[in-house]
């Protein structure tokens, strides 16, 4: 496997994607433009955060984890795999792990943090073709109550083609999707990945990780194939799932099947 090229990471790509959002003035205005809505100041509480909910179950990796002066929790994820069903899945996870780990121990059930689980989209998130899909709990009955208990998922796509969001937020997906900046805040986000891509100690550090990475796939699917077990594919295909490689990546490296893949992050609590 070919580890993708430092000069050739875009916004799309996690390690830049939280590069650029740990500068707080772009973070807080990319918030207020995917919510619309004003915040007064962010706080990060983590660039990248682990959640260990118990020690017998699956972490959970925060790709950037912030809240605002009235306490609203925000995670902010960029998401290139079109595995739908295991996206919303991973929804609702987050937000399970989220709360436990903002609620401490003696604490009241209504102390809990507002909280936004935020996935941005490089694909198709539904066929009818929306920027923006927000999802509150509601009543089936009656449509017009909400059950108002603070949580609140939403998942933006690159891909949308209706007329369904502002101009400001229509100009960030279109960059994210790869077209040119079209306002000061995208000039700003372009610059700052520029800036990124051309900083030597960030390059060192992806340059690492990347290699640590490659090492531990090849390391990886060497033993499964020496020893011809299915034990061996296992673990690399968990290895990779840790490594959050989309289900498709897998399958080409392992040449198991993605409903294989699947059953394996399944049974290992992945996905």
């Amino acid at each position: 496997m070919s580890i993708k090229p430092y000069e050739e990471l875009t916004i799309q790509d996690n390690f830049i994607f939280q590069k650029v959002m740990r500068n707080k003035r772009i973070c807080k205005q990319t918030l207020e433009r995917l919510l619309d809505i004003d915040i007064k100041d962010i706080e990060y509480l983590e660039e990248e955060k682990t959640i260990d909910v118990r020690l017998d179950s699956k972490s959970v990796r925060l790709d950037v984890f912030v809240n605002d002066d009235k306490g609203t929790i925000f995670n902010i994820e960029m998401q290139t795999s079109k595995d739908m069903k295991e996206l919303i899945k991973r929804a609702r996870y987050y937000q399970s792990a989220i709360d436990i780990d903002s609620l401490e121990k003696g604490q009241h059930y209504s102390e809990l943090n507002d909280a936004y689980v935020i996935f941005i989209c490089t694909f198709e998130v539904y066929p009818d073709k929306l920027h923006k899909y927000d999802f509150k709990n509601v009543c089936l009955q009656n449509t017009g109550r909400h059950l108002n208990d603070g949580t609140q998922k939403i998942f933006l796509s690159t891909k949308g083609e209706l007329d369904d969001i502002s101009k400001p937020l229509k100009y960030f997906l279109d960059y994210i999707d790869g077209k040119d900046p079209e306002d000061s805040l995208m000039c700003e986000i372009d610059s700052e990945v520029h800036t990124i891509k051309q900083c030597d100690e960030w390059r060192r550090d992806y340059m690492t990780l990347a290699f640590e990475m490659e090492n531990k796939l090849k390391e990886g699917i060497e033993i499964g194939r020496e020893e011809g077990r299915e034990e061996g594919k296992v673990e690399t295909v968990i290895g990779m799932l840790k490594e959050k490689l989309s289900i498709e990546m897998i399958a080409r490296i392992t040449k198991l099947t993605v409903e294989q893949i699947t059953e394996i992050g399944k049974m290992n609590a992945l996905l």
